[in-house]
């Protein structure tokens, strides 16, 4: 289950300057309200550590693709939000992610029932 990741991170890093997980992060604060989620909640989505979605984070925020804030309902929360950079790196980024995982999933499941294939991942995967 690791490889996957891997292989998306090197096509990523290789066209973007942003990771496939990165790419992750700034995916999960464009589908959400406000464009912003508590770092715990962030963390959670992506499968890492609360200190791992720091140091994501950290990168993120020295390219200016999102800020973090205090949360206003608990002075120890943090949020993270994605600014307008980081949107305009989402859509840059989306081809390489999409071209990526065409090649590295679906151009190997020829002749396999796609639907069926998501239903039962649909079933194993974490919620």
């Amino acid at each position: 289950m690791t490889l996957l990741p891997r292989l998306v991170d090197a096509d990523m890093l290789e066209d973007q300057p942003i990771s496939g997980t990165e790419y992750m992060v700034l995916v999960h604060l464009s589908e959400v309200p406000d464009n912003q989620m508590r770092m715990s909640e962030l963390a959670k989505l992506c499968g890492l550590s609360l200190s791992g979605m720091t140091r994501v984070v950290n990168r993120l925020e020295s390219q200016s693709l999102v800020v973090r804030e205090k949360a206003p309902d608990d002075g120890r929360a943090w949020l993270a939000r994605l600014t307008s950079a980081g949107w305009t790196q989402l859509k840059q980024a989306w081809p390489t992610n999409l071209a990526s995982v065409r090649r590295h999933v679906f151009s190997r499941m020829d002749g396999c029932d796609i639907a069926a294939a998501a239903e039962a991942l649909e079933r194993i995967a974490p919620r």
